[in-house]
C-alpha cells in the first residue's frame, strides 16, 4: 500500500474504503461478511474508512466490527455531520454524538459538511455557530480534521474552499467528470492551498465498469495494458499526484484483493500519452450514448437568470448512461437545491449563451426538452418541497 500525507503530514492510504455499499442480509448488513472484507482491506494498509450518518447501519457496522477487531486506533475514520438537517446548534450535537455513539469511539480523525452544493449551505451554518463548535470539539480532541463533501459546480466549490481553512475536502471525480463538478480545476485549487482531497465515486458507483459500451472495453482490451475497466479508472486518478485518497466501496474480497493491488503498483505522473489516448478514446465511446453534446467547457456561463446550463445538461446526460432516477436525484441535488434555483424553466431564451458555445448547440431548445425529462411531475411537487424547507431553515437561522 502506498500512503500520501493529510495536511499534518500524516498518512493516508491512497486507496480508502467507502463504507456505503456493504453487502446486506435480509435488510441488515451482513456484519461477518462485511469485517473480512474490511479486515482484508486493513491488513493490506487500508488506514481511511469513509461512512456518514445517512449510510444505513454503516456507522454502526463499523463500530462493532472496530470494537470486535481492535483495531480502532490503527486507523482513521471519516464520517459527516448531515448539515442538511441541522437547524440549531444543539442539533449539531445531537447527531454528531448519536455518531459517537455509533461508532463507539470518542474521537472522528476526519469530520465532513456533507454533500454541499453551495456556498450558502456553509453560511447558515456559520450563523448556528460551527465555527466555534468545531473549535471546541478540536480543541477536545474529539474532532481531528475538518472537511466537507461537495456536489455543484466548480464555481460554488471554489467559493467553500476558500470561506474556511478546511483541513480536507471531498468531491466525486474520474475520467468522465473531469471537467464536471469541482472538476480537474478545483482539484488543482484545494492542492495549490495543500488541502488533501478525497474522491468519491471514483468509477461512478460501479458504471465505469458495469455499464462500459463494449466500444470502448474493446480499446481498453486493444492498449495491451492488460488492466480491468476498474484499473483503468484507478490508476488514472493515482497517476495524479493531486489525489491524496480514492474511495472505493468494496463488497467483495477479489475487489479488495485488486484495489490493494493497484494501490501498492500504481505511481504519480508515470502515465503516457498512449495511456492517455486510450481515455480519451473510451470517454468518446461514452459519451456517444449521451443524449446532448456539451463538454461542461461552461462558456455559456454566467447566465443572467441563474440557470446551470451544463449542470441541466450533464444530468440529462447521465439519464442515458446511467440511469433515470440517478440523474433525477442528481438534477435536483446540484440545480435544485441551491439557495437561488438555478432551473432551466428560469430561462428567457434571450439566447446569449448560444452565441458562445463552442459546440453551436442549440441551448435553448435543448434546455426545454432537459428539464422535461428529468422534472417530472412527482420530482418537481419533491423538490418545491425540499426547498421550502430549506428556505424555511435559511429563514430560522438566520432570525428571519
Amino acid at each position: 500500500m502506498q500512503y500520501r500525507n493529510d495536511r499534518h503530514q500524516e498518512p493516508i492510504s491512497i486507496l480508502g474504503y467507502g463504507c456505503m455499499r456493504f453487502t446486506t442480509k435480509g435488510r441488515s448488513i451482513d456484519i461477518d461478511k462485511a469485517e473480512k472484507e474490511l479486515m482484508s482491506a486493513y491488513e493490506a494498509g487500508v488506514n481511511y474508512y469513509d461512512t456518514a450518518y445517512i449510510y444505513t447501519g454503516s456507522e454502526a457496522a463499523l463500530g462493532e466490527i472496530f470494537a470486535r477487531t481492535g483495531i480502532r486506533d490503527k486507523i482513521n475514520i471519516a464520517t459527516k455531520l448531515p448539515q442538511y438537517m441541522i437547524g440549531s446548534r444543539a442539533a449539531v450535537d445531537r447527531y454528531f454524538n448519536e455518531e459517537l455513539s455509533r461508532l463507539r469511539t470518542d474521537h472522528i480523525d476526519y469530520y465532513l459538511m456533507h454533500m454541499l452544493t453551495d456556498v450558502f449551505q456553509w453560511e447558515r451554518l456559520l450563523k448556528l455557530g460551527i465555527t466555534e463548535w468545531i473549535a471546541e470539539k478540536k480543541a477536545a480532541g474529539q474532532i481531528r480534521n475538518i472537511g466537507f463533501s461537495f456536489h455543484g459546480n466548480t464555481e460554488m466549490f471554489l467559493k467553500i474552499l476558500d470561506a474556511y481553512d478546511w483541513d480536507f475536502c471531498q468531491i466525486q471525480y474520474n475520467y468522465l467528470d473531469e471537467v464536471s463538478q469541482a472538476g480537474v480545476k478545483g482539484l488543482k485549487a484545494a492542492a495549490a492551498k495543500c488541502i488533501p482531497v478525497i474522491i468519491m465515486e471514483p468509477l461512478r458507483g460501479g458504471k465505469l465498469v458495469n455499464m462500459l459500451p463494449e466500444s470502448a472495453r474493446k480499446v481498453m482490451a486493444a492498449s495491451g495494458k492488460g488492466w480491468s475497466a476498474a484499473e483503468w479508472g484507478l490508476r488514472w486518478l493515482y497517476n495524479q499526484p493531486e489525489v491524496t485518497c480514492v474511495l472505493s466501496g468494496m463488497n467483495s474480497l477479489e475487489m479488495v484483493e485488486e484495489n490493494c493491488r493497484i494501490a501498492s503498483e500504481a505511481q504519480a505522473g508515470s502515465w503516457t500519452a498512449d495511456e492517455f489516448e486510450v481515455i480519451r478514446k473510451v470517454c468518446r465511446h461514452i459519451r456517444a450514448k449521451e443524449k446532448v453534446g456539451c463538454t461542461g467547457c461552461r462558456y455559456c456561463m454566467p447566465c443572467s437568470k441563474n440557470v446551470d446550463i451544463p449542470g441541466a445538461f450533464r444530468c440529462w446526460n447521465e439519464m442515458y448512461i446511467e440511469s433515470k432516477s440517478k440523474a433525477r436525484f442528481a438534477y435536483a441535488q446540484t440545480v435544485g437545491m441551491t439557495k437561488e434555483a438555478a432551473f432551466p424553466s428560469q430561462c428567457v431564451e434571450c439566447g446569449k449563451c448560444e452565441k458562445h458555445c463552442p459546440q453551436g448547440l442549440p441551448i435553448r431548445d435543448l434546455l426545454k426538452k432537459a428539464d422535461k425529462d428529468l422534472r417530472p411531475l412527482p420530482y418537481k411537487i419533491g423538490i418545491n418541497v425540499a426547498r421550502k424547507f430549506m428556505m424555511r431553515e435559511v429563514r430560522n437561522s438566520s432570525g428571519g
